[in-house]
C-alpha cells in the first residue's frame, strides 16, 4: 500500500503555490520581505530545491535530471544566485518537476519503508534521518516558506497561497 493517502493534499498544496507563482509578474517575483531577505523567486526556487535536494541527493530518488538540480548535491544552485533572477514559468517548471519526485516516492513508498534509515554525510557529520523524518521535513518546510511567502505577498497588496481553499 502506498503512503500517498497519508499525504492527499500535498499535490493540491504544490498546486496552489504554483498557480500563485504562475501569475507573478518579475516586478512582484523580486518583491523581499525586508531589505536584507532574498526576493521571493528565491524562496520559491529554494523551496522546490530542496525536494531535489533531499529526495535524490540524499536518499536516491530518481527524476532530478529532468529538475533545474540535476545534480542535487552540488551546494550551489540556481536559487542562490541573486543575480540571475528566475522568471514565473522557470519557478513553475521548478515546483512542478521536483514535485514530480515527491510524487513517486508517495506512490512508491510504503508505511514499512518510512522507518528506513538513510545517512546523511553533511560537513564533518553523519546525519541518520528516517524516510519519515525527510518527508515531515519536507511538508514542513513547504508550509513554512508558503506562509512567508503569503505574508509578503499580503503586505503588498497581491493575492496568497490559500493552501487550504475548499475548491
Amino acid at each position: 500500500m502506498p503512503i500517498r493517502r497519508f499525504y492527499d493534499r500535498w499535490p493540491q498544496y504544490n498546486r496552489r503555490l504554483t498557480e500563485v507563482v504562475a501569475a507573478m509578474t518579475d516586478q512582484q517575483l523580486a518583491i523581499r520581505p525586508a531589505p536584507d531577505g532574498v526576493p521571493i523567486w528565491a524562496t520559491v526556487g529554494h523551496t522546490a530545491a530542496a525536494r531535489a535536494y533531499w529526495l535524490s541527493g540524499v536518499v536516491g530518488e530518481p527524476g532530478a535530471v529532468a529538475t533545474p538540480w540535476p545534480d542535487p548535491s552540488n551546494d550551489a544552485g540556481w536559487e542562490d544566485d541573486l543575480d540571475r533572477p528566475r522568471t514565473a514559468d522557470e519557478l513553475v517548471w521548478a515546483l512542478d518537476s521536483t514535485f514530480a519526485i515527491v510524487d513517486g516516492c508517495l506512490e512508491r513508498w510504503t508505511p514499512d519503508t518510512l522507518d528506513e534509515t538513510i545517512e546523511r554525510h553533511y560537513a564533518d557529520q553523519v546525519q541518520v534521518h528516517s524516510r519519515a523524518s525527510i518527508l515531515q521535513r519536507l511538508l514542513t518546510h513547504e508550509a513554512y516558506h508558503c506562509g512567508e511567502l503569503s505574508q509578503t505577498l499580503g503586505i503588498h497588496g497581491l493575492p496568497q497561497i490559500d493552501l487550504w481553499r475548499p475548491d
